[in-house]
């Protein structure tokens, strides 16, 4: 008999982009990112919608289908094979990502903004109901609708978390209900999670407190897993997470100091002077890394104690400063990365757990010699963002971005799942004999997390170096994110969902908040891929809101830049405060100078791109009374809207001849095409457009919007024919 033979009928989901289609047949093929070819049946009961937002109605296409299957265009299918004759694949399910082949939904402007709004609201409700913000009724777990538990423990680590969350979106919208939960939060942490020894001058943190009516108990060691009767130094780092993001709006020198002392803690307990690197934890009496008391915890290092620095709150302390410390710490922190973490001539992932000696620790815990693909993503992300702090070392800068590209190439393989989307979990690092595919550790379920390091790695290694294989892999995370991650029915974001993109509702799996989920990843996975989104890749403006206390930031200067990106790619486009026009901002070096006052005072600061589109480039020239407009490259869905932005311009100044010259330029859009006619008719009807050395392909995308008769074509720009 022949064993593992596939004769039974089973569903999945397959990601990829239509090659060919047959109506007759109601037949589709379509090529998986790696290349593998399917096709797709589409039956009396197939359905199609489009991708849709947090609070979004349900968007039917199912009438569209035969339009929507433009070759090129990238989508899913959830259906059945049927292992017949020949394997058939019937569709049940389809989703698009956007209207045409060219957009995707999640790249507008305010997606992700529309997105942090409804997060924020969930969790706003689910913790404090309709009432008052009051962090006395916080629980560390939520269920699957968003309902506490019986369970009356609240976690440091999960409260920050969720002060990140509604930092940011304070952050993104200026909505005073989430700068409400984050200084109150952050409060509740200071008067009952923290610990100030004013004679060493540091500050721990403690793991929990348990609520029960008007008593109180601190839980000062870890109570979870690996971590158990310990303090790992991940939960000193993450209880800084929230009230970091929250001094980047308010200049709040409590918690500039409790940053501050928190780092003495680090440098004085968890640091190793001798050997590098920081500890993972430390014994909660003697505070000795070294302790017998922390058996398998004893003298080890590992990436959260290393790594996790820079993502949770050195970046933004940093920001906030420009302190020269933090930077310090922010390279301190890469090098020891670049330096020990790089293992590939053994596995394809990195080395994550060490010794004192920074031998590897291949049997500890849970991980074993087992491989966190989405602390892989998040060094590349990480390291590149570093990578463009003021004055690094040029050599440090192509380690950097070095060991990034290396990840970055790897991890499509070796971590992502490239016929259905996604990245998965943790898998072994090394394979044995015979073996192609990583064997995951425990299952082959996808988390939430790990999507966001993916997304976020993709994006800024794009923006920053404008390769187009990122492109497609940050375009490919964020399509699985907000495909099958979005609970739409009861809001906020799944935990896990399974390789085929459902979601997966068992054990703490199913809670909404929980020791391993708050308002941290999904929170600063929206503030982020809207930064780079629009600042880096579509070349968009984007609003940021702050309410500092009078003189908190140091000589009245407040730091505005969103996070650390390429040195002039944004500048400061207007302010206002209070509602008004203000002029005394410095647009370069993203500051804002702050006028004295006695209260609070909300500031707005619209930040916009330097430049345009890496792979578009429109150049314009006055020659005589002729408007010249050079176009090159591909003038696509993420040129549109700078291209937009620059012909408004040049309509308000209502010129008498306007040309295009289009020999550079390789192709052009449908929305490209109606820009023109609609700036056009605002221009004087007298006003003659020429479109001068256009291809084959770009004359037809005129003359299928019918604007041909209203343009004069020219085989090149000649002004004597004007």
């Amino acid at each position: 008999m022949e064993k593992n033979k596939l004769e039974f009928t089973f569903s999945d989901t397959i990601q990829g982009y239509v090659t060919h289609f047959d109506w007759d047949k109601q037949i589709f093929s379509l090529d998986t990112s790696d290349g593998r070819n399917f096709e797709v049946k589409l039956t009396s009961n197939t359905y199609a919608e489009m991708v849709r937002n947090l609070g979004e109605a349900f968007m039917d296409c199912t009438g569209q289908i035969k339009d929507m299957l433009g070759r090129d265009r990238f989508l899913y299918v959830y259906g059945v094979f049927f292992p017949e004759n020949e394997v058939k694949f019937e569709a049940k399910h389809i989703v698009f990502l956007g209207r045409d082949e060219n957009e995707f939904r999640f790249e507008k402007q305010d997606w992700w903004i529309r997105q942090v709004r409804q997060l924020g609201d969930f969790y706003l409700k689910a913790q404090f109901g309709n009432g008052d913000v009051d962090y006395s009724k916080y629980r560390t777990n939520l269920s699957l609708e968003g309902e506490q538990t019986s369970n009356y423990r609240q976690e440091t680590d999960t409260i920050s978390r969720l002060v990140y969350g509604f930092a940011s979106a304070y952050l993104m919208t200026g909505d005073d209900r989430y700068l409400e939960g984050a200084e109150k939060g952050t409060k509740y942490l200071r008067d009952h999670m923290r610990c100030k020894d004013t004679s060493e001058n540091i500050t721990y943190w403690y793991h929990a407190i348990d609520v029960k009516g008007s008593h109180e108990r601190k839980i000062f060691a870890s109570e979870f897993g690996d971590d158990y009767d310990a303090i790992p130094a991940y939960e000193q780092i993450y209880a800084l997470a929230g009230p970091t993001q929250t001094y980047r709006i308010t200049g709040d020198p409590e918690i500039a100091q409790d940053i501050e002392m928190t780092l003495n803690l680090f440098d004085k307990y968890f640091l190793d002077r001798k050997l590098g690197g920081y500890f993972s934890h430390i014994d909660p009496v003697t505070f000795d890394p070294r302790a017998e008391s922390l058996n398998d915890n004893r003298a080890r290092k590992n990436w959260n104690s290393v790594g996790d620095h820079a993502p949770a709150y050195l970046i933004n302390a940093y920001l906030a400063t420009g302190d020269e410390r933090l930077k310090k710490m922010l390279v301190y922190t890469a090098d020891t990365i670049a330096e020990h973490f790089p293992d590939y001539d053994h596995s394809a992932f990195v080395q994550e757990k060490f010794h004192e000696d920074w031998a590897h620790d291949s049997t500890h815990g849970w991980q074993q010699n087992r491989g966190v693909v989405g602390h892989n993503l998040k060094i590349a992300w990480n390291l590149t963002r570093i990578n463009s702090i003021t004055g690094l070392d040029e050599t440090k800068s192509k380690t950097y971005m070095d060991f990034a590209h290396k990840i970055a190439s790897l991890m499509p393989e070796h971590g992502c799942d490239r016929q259905r989307g996604g990245w998965y979990d943790v898998v072994e690092r090394v394979l044995d004999t015979d073996q192609k595919f990583h064997r995951y550790a425990w299952h082959d379920r996808k988390a939430w997390w790990q999507q966001e390091q993916g997304i976020l790695a993709y994006l800024i290694l794009f923006g920053t170096t404008g390769q187009p294989e990122y492109l497609k892999h940050a375009r490919e995370s964020s399509a699985f994110y907000n495909a099958w991650f979005l609970d739409q029915d009861s809001g906020g974001i799944y935990f896990n969902v399974l390789a085929s993109g459902l979601p997966y509702l068992l054990g703490t799996e199913r809670l909404k908040g929980s020791h391993s989920m708050s308002g941290y990843h999904s929170f600063e996975l929206a503030y982020l891929s809207a930064v780079y989104t629009n600042l880096l890749i579509t070349k968009q403006h984007m609003d940021f809101y702050f309410k500092p206390y009078p003189n908190a930031f140091k000589d009245n200067i407040l730091r505005v830049s969103p996070d650390i990106l390429p040195a002039g790619s944004v500048r400061i486009e207007a302010v206002w405060i209070d509602g008004k026009e203000h002029v005394d901002f410095d647009a370069d070096n993203l500051t804002v100078k702050l006028p004295e006052a006695q209260n609070r005072v909300k500031v707005q600061v619209r930040l916009v791109p330097v430049g345009s589109v890496e792979h578009f480039d429109m150049t314009v020239d006055q020659d005589g009374d002729v408007v010249k407009v050079a176009l090159e490259g591909d003038l696509d869905h993420l040129a549109i809207h700078s291209f937009r932005k620059k012909l408004a311009e040049i309509a308000s100044g209502n010129p008498t001849k306007l040309a295009f010259v289009m020999s550079g330029l390789q192709s052009i859009n449908a929305e490209a095409v109606r820009t023109i006619i609609f700036e056009k008719q605002k221009m004087s009807i007298d006003c003659n457009v020429y479109v001068c050395g256009a291809n084959e392909e770009v004359q037809k995308m005129f003359d299928r919007e019918e604007l041909l008769e209203e343009v004069i074509l020219l085989d090149v720009f000649d002004k004597s024919k004007m």
